[in-house]
């Protein structure tokens, strides 16, 4: 059994989501399915490769939640993990909300 290596819990959680890519100017658009306190997993079919570097933005209830992140792993034609970069404190509120009340639902 392969041991969990996050640092903190991965919840179901679904919002939409766009990754923009400052050097090829590249936007796509995308759907979170689970999310962390450090990074997301977002549904896509073509995503970015390992390594590259986005903003993220993030739709739910109302709320944005905008960050940098970095691909961590990408899977063709069916999405990709992203680490979460120098989250500024006006955004990490947003996220902390949606991790308790997802965290409560499950």
């Amino acid at each position: 059994m392969e041991r969990e290596r996050r640092r903190t819990p991965r919840y179901v959680f679904f919002a939409s989501a766009e990754l923009f890519e400052e050097k090829s100017e590249v936007r796509i658009a995308s759907r979170v399915s689970e999310l962390s306190l450090y990074g997301c997993y977002l549904d896509m079919m073509n995503p970015f490769p390992k390594d590259t570097m986005v903003l993220l933005k993030i739709w739910a209830d109302e709320m944005v939640f905008q960050t940098k992140g970095r691909i961590i792993y990408a899977q063709p034609n069916m999405g990709a993990g992203v680490v979460f970069l120098g989250v500024q404190p006006e955004f990490l509120p947003i996220l902390q909300h949606w991790l308790e009340v997802t965290a409560k639902k499950q």
